[in-house]
C-alpha cells in the first residue's frame, strides 16, 4: 500500500473568541508544508500551539478560513460532507483517551467500523482476527476495554483505525495517558504500521521523546505556526528556534541545567559547552591544548544517534596556562558551537 501524500499551503483558521469583546483566535497562521507518502512526520507544540486543529484540518472535521489541503493531489477544503466522508475512509485516527465502546468487546470495537462499510460476517471476523494478530492481541478478542489494560486498549484503537485498510493515520497524543514502558511499546507498533503497510502517519504530541523515537520529520509548532521544520536529526542536532531548543532539552539533557551549572562553576576552572559533530574538530583542540599544558575533563554531556547520524554535546572544564585555555576556546569557536559557562 502507498501512503497518503499531504501538501499544506498558506493554510490558516481563524475562530472568533467566545470571550466577549475578546476578537478572533489565530489558530492556524499560514501553515504551509508537506508530507511525503509512508513519511512519519511528528508535529509538536505546547498547548494552544495549533496542533489539534491541524488533525481537525486533515480528516475533515473542520474547514480553513483560507489556504488549501491536499491529499494525494486533490484539495479537500470545500468539498461537500458527502466527499469527505469517503475520504475519511481512508484516514485511521488514535486517540489520547482510546474512545474505545465500553459495550464491545475488543473484537468488536474493531469489527465496528467494518460493520458500517457492510462488509460480510465471515469477511469481517477474519480481518478483526488479522489485526488482533498484528497488534499482539490475539487472546484478548473477548476482553472488554475494562480488563484491558492502557497499552492494551491503545492497541485495540491502532487494530480498529486499521480496519478499513487507510493509507493515512492521525495519532493525537496517542502516548499521553500511558506509562514510559508501555509508550515505547505502541511506538514500536507504529512503527511497524509504517514499515510493513507503508501507511503516512501524523504523529500530534508535545513530548520530544516520541518525537525522537518514531518521526522521520518534524514540525514544530508554535502560535499556529510551523517555526521549524525537518528531519529528526537536523532539528535534534541543530534547533534553530527557542521553542525548539527547549523541547530538544526536554528529551537530550546533555547540557547541564542551572542548578548542575552551579554545582560544577564551584570548583577550579572554565566551563566550556561545545557541540559534537564529525567536523568540529574537539579532539584535535583538546589534544593541542594538553601539549600546551592544559588540564581538560568531561564533566557532563552525552552523545545521541538519530536516523544513523551521531551528535552530542559535552561540558568540559579546563584549568592551567591562560593561553592554552584560550586557544582551545578560539581554535573550536572556529569550526563549531562552544560556549563558556560563566559564574
Amino acid at each position: 500500500m502507498n501512503g497518503t501524500r499531504i501538501e499544506f499551503e498558506n493554510l490558516s483558521k481563524v475562530f472568533r473568541s467566545p470571550k466577549k469583546g475578546a476578537g478572533e483566535v489565530v489558530a492556524l497562521d499560514g501553515v504551509t508544508l508537506t508530507v511525503e507518502p509512508g513519511e512519519i512526520l511528528g508535529v509538536i507544540g505546547y498547548s494552544g500551539a495549533g496542533k489539534s486543529t491541524l488533525v481537525r484540518m486533515i480528516n475533515g472535521l473542520d474547514t480553513p478560513t483560507s489556504g488549501h489541503l491536499r491529499l494525494d493531489g486533490t484539495d479537500i477544503v470545500g468539498l461537500p460532507e458527502r466527499e469527505l466522508r469517503g475520504l475519511r475512509r481512508n484516514i485511521g485516527m488514535i486517540f489520547q483517551q482510546f474512545n474505545l465502546m465500553r459495550s464491545r468487546t475488543a473484537a468488536g470495537n474493531v469489527e465496528y467500523p467494518l460493520k458500517l462499510a457492510k462488509m460480510p460476517k465471515e469477511q469481517r471476523q477474519a480481518r478483526v482476527a488479522e489485526l488482533l494478530e498484528f497488534v499482539g492481541l490475539s487472546d484478548r478478542g473477548d476482553n472488554y476495554p475494562e480488563q484491558l489494560s492502557g497499552g492494551q486498549k491503545q492497541r485495540v484503537g491502532i487494530a480498529r483505525a486499521l480496519a478499513t485498510d487507510p493509507a493515512l493515520l492521525l495519532a493525537d497524543e496517542a502516548t499521553s495517558a500511558l506509562d514510559p514502558e508501555t509508550t515505547h511499546e505502541v511506538l514500536n507498533l507504529l512503527r511497524k504500521v509504517n514499515d510493513e503497510l507503508g501507511l503516512t502517519i501524523v504523529v500530534i504530541t508535545h513530548e520530544m521523546d516520541v518525537v525522537r523515537a518514531i518521526a522521520d520529520k518534524v514540525a514544530v509548532m508554535e502560535a499556529g505556526r510551523v517555526v521549524e521544520y525537518g528531519s529528526t536529526f537536523e532539528v535534534f542536532s541543530n534547533p534553530q528556534t527557542d521553542v525548539a531548543k527547549r523541547f530538544v532539552a526536554t528529551s537530550l539533557r546533555n547540557t547541564p541545567d542551572s542548578i548542575e551549572a552551579e554545582d560544577l562553576l564551584a570548583h577550579e576552572g572554565r566551563l566550556f559547552t561545545i557541540n559534537l559533530t564529525e567536523n568540529s574538530g574537539f579532539f584535535a583542540a583538546a589534544a593541542e591544548a594538553r601539549a600546551r599544558g592544559a588540564r581538560i575533563g568531561i564533566v557532563h554531556g552525552g552523545v545521541t544517534t538519530l536516523q544513523k547520524q551521531s551528535f552530542g554535546k559535552v561540558t568540559v572544564r579546563m584549568s592551567g596556562p591562560d593561553d592554552a585555555v584560550s586557544g582551545f576556546y578560539e581554535a573550536l569557536k572556529a569550526t563549531t558551537e562552544i560556549e563558556e559557562i560563566l559564574r
